[in-house]
């Protein structure tokens, strides 16, 4: 009898998310070809420093038999995290514990090496900048390369980023510019040549803020630190003040001044970089933007889902990615509810050759999907909760001995219930600045530093 051919798929993209994709495919013996527009894996720097979660992004590591490598290359130690004043005074320090794994840190490139070393040769075709996604709805659809190639898939995933060429042929969405600039600047060999800085930001990260502007730091492998200088200013604020974006040092010295009421501590963070600054205006997706689904071509994170850098991005990446490589177990036709499919009565029973009762056969189980909550990150304080009875009396000239009151008339009065204690889910151990809420319309929310049922 005439057999299906596999399905032709594409994924657009090779980064963590895209890549990822790939290799839980593959994982479950179905191939897909990579598309990535760079001439090479080392053509161009692959960013800073990653924290996959233990919700999210290490889950789909998990699914991709990567975990414990995963865990072989990274830094836990790079959990640490401090919270700065203008004046570098601390106001919140977390060290964490040493077999913490909930948000190892490890570097882009590093995460990237191991995704690739998992595929099979061939699987990613480099120096493939696509141009335009063409063909109908159902497929299958063809791609259209800068070099003027093309390729037949049945299936096309854009893992192809913030301005993503797939995700035009499914929607217009476009990213938007948010207002808030990120301006990057690099420190080499910290521990010799920075050791202010190096000590400033620990093994971790460090961050600041005055309302305006802001600055973050990250440890990096090898000796590195990263520091984002973040401002709300323009898109074009560089060129709209006169310079140039290769003027190294008429930039430090606009910077220095727009931070001049810092500590001379804290301002070394952006006068004492080795080389260049590199401008990453923040942009995103509109709020609520969806596409018409279509069965020959998805989108999985940045060109799914653009948002300003909260610290979810790669693992919400992964998550899709994970979601979309792993297979699923066949519909089952939908039987009355009222009616056993047997036609009532016990089950049958299949015996063995022997006369003995075998068990009957296993169904397929479709497995659990993975929830993909938004983790909003709230600056709230944690301030605790006060039964009822504790608040302060209504009646003040009272004895504290004697008992209340009588209602007044055509009232009921209603027993006092306690208060329950904030939920600890919503909140994690190591993470008492930050609350992690979990956008759950069944769980806790958290309003005021209070627990609310919805």
């Amino acid at each position: 009898m005439p057999t299906t051919p596999p399905p032709r798929i594409a994924v657009v993209g090779a980064g963590p998310g895209g890549l990822a994709c790939a290799r839980i495919l593959a994982r479950h013996g179905i191939t897909a070809t990579v598309y990535d527009r760079d001439a090479g894996p080392d053509a161009r720097d692959q960013g800073g420093s990653l924290d996959l979660h233990a919700d999210n992004g290490q889950l789909a590591l998990r699914e991709a038999g990567l975990l414990e490598d995963f865990f072989r290359l990274a830094r836990p130690e790079g959990q640490e995290m401090r919270q700065l004043d203008p004046s570098g005074a601390v106001l919140f320090h977390h060290e964490p514990e040493p077999d913490e794994r909930f948000k190892p840190e490890i570097d882009r490139r590093v995460l990237r090496d191991l995704l690739l070393g998992s595929l099979p040769p061939g699987t990613v075709r480099w120096g493939h900048t696509l141009r335009a996604v063409t063909g109908p709805p159902d497929g299958p659809r063809r791609l259209h390369f800068a070099d003027g190639t093309t390729a037949e898939h049945d299936l096309v995933i854009g893992a192809d980023g913030a301005w993503s060429t797939v995700r035009r042929a499914l929607c217009d969405a476009t990213p938007r510019y948010t207002g808030i600039s990120f301006l990057e600047a690099w420190f080499h060999d910290v521990t010799t040549r920075h050791p202010d800085v190096a000590e400033l930001v620990g093994q971790g990260s460090t961050a600041a803020a005055d309302g305006e502007r802001g600055l973050f730091a990250q440890r990096n492998g090898g000796d590195h630190i990263r520091v984002y200088v973040i401002q709300r200013v323009p898109a074009d604020w560089i060129t709209a003040a006169g310079l140039d974006p290769c003027d190294t040092d008429r930039i430090r010295t606009l910077l220095l001044d727009r931070f001049r009421d810092w500590s001379p501590r804290m301002r070394r963070l952006i006068g004492d970089n080795d080389g260049l600054y590199v401008d990453r205006p923040i942009h995103a997706l509109p709020a609520g933007h969806t596409w018409q689904h279509s069965p020959s071509a998805t989108l999985l994170g940045d060109a799914a889902h653009l948002m300003p850098p909260l610290g979810v991005g790669v693992n919400l990446a992964l998550l899709d990615a994970c979601e979309l490589g792993r297979p699923r177990a066949p519909a089952r036709p939908l039987r009355c509810a009222c009616r056993p499919p047997h036609g009532g009565g016990p089950p049958p029973v299949s015996r063995s050759p022997s006369g003995g009762r075998e068990r009957p056969p296993e169904r397929a189980v479709r497995p659990p999907r993975l929830r993909p909550w938004l983790r909003v990150r709230v600056r709230l304080r944690p301030r605790p909760l006060k039964p009822f009875n504790s608040l302060p009396d209504a009646h003040p000239g009272r004895p504290p001995d004697s008992p209340p009151p009588p209602p007044p008339p055509h009232t009921v009065r209603t027993p006092l219930r306690p208060t329950p204690a904030p939920s600890q889910a919503l909140t994690h151990p190591t993470r008492p600045f930050h609350r992690a809420l979990l956008i759950d319309p069944t769980r806790p929310r958290l309003y005021g530093g209070h627990a609310h049922r919805m």
